[in-house]
Formats: structure tokens, sequence, C-alpha cells
């Protein structure tokens, strides 16, 4: 059972008809002709979706563009506020981050970096210290890489004034690339354009986060590590009915919406990590003790969240 300090929401429309993305991407409701064999990768079907996708990407810059700045920093606050309260939060050691820009009307991410950059606790404990990683872009060719850094002093501003990571640190030696890492993020902030309760984001048009989670996932199976949790934050504007974003085989979907009404927790890897921490917590279980609990008939195979 989750305990409703969490402020989570109940997925909609029911469990069953979000788990089945985890496995593989869904398409449009309104191109679900797309799945027929030989269809899927005609040059018209994609552009069609693409075209949906612009329209779409128009209506909501226009509604981010005329949001009334209060309203936007008062949702700015209660997005960041959830996060920080979240468990899935807490118990994370490393993270991987998008830097707002305001040009671009993102949710404010400042105050999630600074609680994961700030030192040890005042006792000198590092238990619960975070390792950040963000997003530096490579080339127009939706190649971005994601970059340790310690402090927002590691961010420099790129060709269109983005704050982004310097690929070498103040002592000349190249930054930590979160690919070559030697232990697994645990959880993503992402942004987006748009979102729905089943788990579809729109993005930008770049492909950049598509192109790198997909990546970022691909490793995480071949080295056998529980995959990250994805967590897109959003606007109230930006969350749209369900099947009204278009999406291809490229576009990943997330497994939790953060919005200022609230956690949606979407797929069943984030109900499954809910319902994990919920049970540590209830039962004063440290987060780190858990991999010890593989064999024990609470966890069952199909539901052991260390193999997600």
């Amino acid at each position: 059972m989750i305990h409703p300090s969490c402020s989570f929401l109940p997925p909609s429309p029911s469990p069953s008809q979000h788990f089945a993305f985890t496995k593989k991407p869904l398409l449009g409701l309104a191109d679900a002709s797309l799945c027929s064999p030989g269809t899927m990768s005609t040059a018209t079907n994609l552009d069609g979706i693409f075209k949906q996708k612009q329209v779409l990407r128009s209506k909501v810059r226009k509604s981010l563009k005329s949001m009334d700045p209060s309203l936007r920093s008062q949702e700015d606050d209660a997005i960041q506020s959830l996060v920080l309260e979240a468990p899935w939060f807490k118990s994370s050691q490393r993270l991987c981050a998008y830097i707002t820009c305001s040009a671009l009307r993102e949710v404010d991410t400042s105050k999630l970096l600074s609680q994961i950059l700030q030192n040890p606790t005042k006792d000198g404990s590092a238990q619960n210290a975070k390792k950040l990683y963000v997003p530096r872009v490579e080339d127009k060719n939706s190649h971005m890489r994601m970059l340790n850094i310690s402090s927002m002093d590691d961010l420099i501003a790129n060709s269109m004034d983005i704050l982004e990571p310097a690929p070498v640190d103040q002592h000349g030696n190249a930054r930590e690339d979160v690919m070559q890492a030697n232990d697994p993020v645990d959880l993503f902030l992402l942004p987006g354009l748009a979102f729905d309760k089943s788990g579809r984001r729109l993005g930008r048009g770049g492909g950049y986060y598509d192109t790198f989670l997909r990546k970022y996932q691909e490793l995480a199976k071949e080295r056998d590590w529980r995959q990250p949790l994805l967590v897109a934050l959003s606007y109230s504007l930006q969350i749209i009915d369900d099947g009204a974003i278009p999406v291809t085989l490229n576009d990943v979907p997330v497994d939790v919406l953060v919005s200022p009404a609230g956690v949606i927790p979407i797929s069943q890897a984030a109900l499954n990590r809910l319902a994990m921490l919920d049970f540590c917590n209830w039962n004063r279980i440290k987060l780190s003790d858990m991999p010890s609990m593989r064999g024990h008939d609470w966890l069952s195979k199909e539901h052991d969240i260390w193999s997600l």
C-alpha cells in the first residue's frame, strides 16, 4: 500500500492499460493502423505523425507563452516540493536531470538541483549525497551526453544561451560521462512539451532525449542493472487527453508524471518501486538492504523490482 502522505494520484484509466507500454512503446490511438505489417516504416505514415506532433507543439507553446507568471511560479514550487518529498527522490543516489531554460518555459528545477548538489549533512555523513549528471548537446543529430557536475558553477552557456556542462572540469580533466559510469542511474528528471497520464511524452522535435534514453536503457540491460525511473515534470496545462499525443516506436514513455496536482505513477516499474519504498518505510528497512531480500517469498520473481 502507498502511504497517503506521498501525494500519489491513481493511474488513469487502469493499471492493465498502462503496464503494456513497459514492454514496447505505444502508437497513437488515431494511428493504430500503423501496427499492421509493412506500414510502420512508410514515409507517408511517419510524415503524418510528425505533422500532428508539430500542430500539437504549436498549440502547447502558445499556451505556455500565455501562462500567467504568478501561476507558473506557484506550479514550479508545487512540483519541486512534490519531487523533494517523494521517497523515490530521497532514496536515489545517482540522477540525470535537465537544467531549466526559461526561454523554453520548462518546469523549474533549480531547487531540485540545489538539493542534489548540496554538501553532505551537518554531521559530515555522505550517506545521503547524490551524484548528478546533466545534458550537453553535442551536435544537431540528436547526439546528447549526460556529464557529471558537482556545482552549478560547472555550467556554461552554449550558442543558444542554454546552460550545460563544460566537457572538462576546472583541472582540465574530462567530466564523467554517465554512459561510462560504473554504477547505474536511479532516476531521470525529464522535460517535455506535453504529456498524458498513460506515459506519452511530446518533446520539442529534436529527438535528443528519446535517443539518449533508448541508449541508456540498452546499456542498463547489457549490464544487468535495474532500469532507471523516468520521471516527467509538467505544468497543469501540459497534461492533455490520453491518446492525443501521436507516437512512434522511437518514442520512450515515462514511468511517473509529476504535476502540481500530485505524483502519478504510470508504469508497472513505477508502481513496484513505490510499493517497495512504502514497504521499507513502514517496516523501517533501509533501501540498501533490499537486494539481500531477493529470495524472500514476499517479493516474487514477477515483481522483483531489482530486475526492472
